[in-house]
């Protein structure tokens, strides 16, 4: 008699790669991704909480990078014939719950100055939205290929 070993459960994990890394039990909505984003160009998501936001979110980053590695065995690996990697800029608002106008600002100009200093870009306004749209233009302008943001727990400020 086979004896199957299971998978252990990714308690606590909220990084696609973690999960696919350390051989976690992943359920495959990677058909429903692909459906999605051939659906529309901008897509908002609200969920209930607990309800893997922050993993799909991890999930599109790694799918729209072209971590073609981490879907191995997954539905999208097999329809996706591309692969392309695409810049991605990821903000996550999670730490930001209940700061004020002061603190938030200062957090978005940190998570700007990241995403500029990992794409070696300069920018020269202390405004956030100038910043973001100056950032977009100029990874663009560098990679020529549209940039992807993602905005996880936009919520929570």
């Amino acid at each position: 008699m086979e004896t199957k070993t299971l998978k252990q459960l990714p308690v606590g994990i909220q990084t696609f790669e973690k999960i696919i890394a350390q051989n976690c039990l992943y359920v495959d909505k990677t058909a429903y991704i692909q459906k999605m984003l051939k659906a529309s160009n901008y897509i908002f998501l609200s969920r209930p909480r607990r309800f893997g936001k922050s993993l799909l979110v991890s999930t599109l980053q790694s799918y729209f990078e072209g971590r073609k590695d981490l879907f191995k065995g997954l539905y999208i690996e097999q329809v996706e014939k591309d692969w392309t990697e695409y810049p991605v800029l990821r903000f996550d608002m999670s730490s930001s719950k209940h700061m004020k106008k002061e603190q938030l600002e200062d957090y978005l100009r940190d998570m700007l100055a990241a995403n500029e200093e990992r794409f070696g870009i300069s920018t020269n306004s202390p405004e956030p939205s100038l910043r973001l749209k100056n950032l977009i233009a100029k990874v663009y302008e560098k990679t020529g290929k549209q940039v992807v943001i993602l905005i996880d727990e936009y919520d929570a400020p």
